[in-house]
């Protein structure tokens, strides 16, 4: 049973929309108070099972707080839009589960219900949904007049950003699909990672990156496994190219 973001009757909310609705019944009322005078705690590093780390700083965090906000809230309340998010029985990549529909007023999105990953999920939706309607200059000014990669990088880097957010503010736990795309982010392989985990989406990006870099990715490919003591997404072990 899909989960509406706007307007569902309390009564009408499956056991899934309920899993997925837990999070921000925690965490919004906290941001209430953040919007006063109360501050934020002091973030907390984020470490992985490698011990790499991403260290945000008090006033990082305090920037992403004050659009955090606003975005959920705007996704919240703003009637011109609807994001969905279906509960999703195994794990799937923000992109992976995103469906526009023609008019561009809707969005859905799918994620498992037992994390806390929804906010992550809900922004990518909306910031797609900004882009198909032209609305990108209040939420992604940087990304307007973006091509269709560069437009990617710009919402996957705000992903991360919120994803930092919630684990280093607000403990949520770790996920490894937005560990992956957070801690690219941070370690400026987020191109290389898009280019590898998508390769048939950015046809003509890769072409240029590859080019550019005829010794392939093989950097990107040794720190994503020495980070995450695997292969990266969409790598072929029979091509150093990925």
């Amino acid at each position: 049973m899909p989960y509406h973001t706007h307007h569902i009757p309390p009564v009408a909310a499956s056991r899934p929309a309920l899993l997925l609705a837990a999070f921000s019944v925690v965490v919004l009322p906290l941001l209430a108070c953040a919007s006063g005078e109360i501050e934020l705690p002091n973030p907390r590093r984020l470490v992985v099972y490698s011990g790499a780390r991403i260290v945000p700083t008090q006033e990082r965090m305090e920037e992403v707080d004050a659009w955090v906000r606003e975005q959920t809230d705007s996704i919240r309340l703003d009637p011109s839009f609807m994001i969905i998010a279906n509960a999703q029985e195994g794990p799937v990549y923000p992109w992976e589960e995103l469906h526009l529909n023609a008019r561009g007023d809707s969005a859905t999105v799918s994620l498992q219900p037992n994390s806390d990953a929804r906010w992550p999920y809900q922004f990518y939706a909306h910031l797609h949904l900004m882009a198909v309607q032209d609305r990108l200059d209040r939420w992604l000014p940087e990304a307007v007049g973006a091509d269709e990669f560069e437009l990617e990088l710009a919402i996957l880097s705000r992903v991360a950003d919120v994803w930092i957010y919630q684990r280093s503010i607000f403990d949520a736990r770790p996920y490894s699909i937005l560990d992956e795309i957070a801690y690219a982010s941070e370690h400026g392989f987020l191109e290389e990672f898009v280019l590898t985990a998508r390769p048939a989406a950015f046809v003509e990006a890769r072409k240029e990156w590859q080019a550019e870099n005829p010794d392939g990715n093989a950097a990107y490919v040794d720190w994503f496994r020495q980070t995450f003591e695997r292969d990266p997404p969409g790598f072929s072990r029979g091509s150093q190219d990925g």
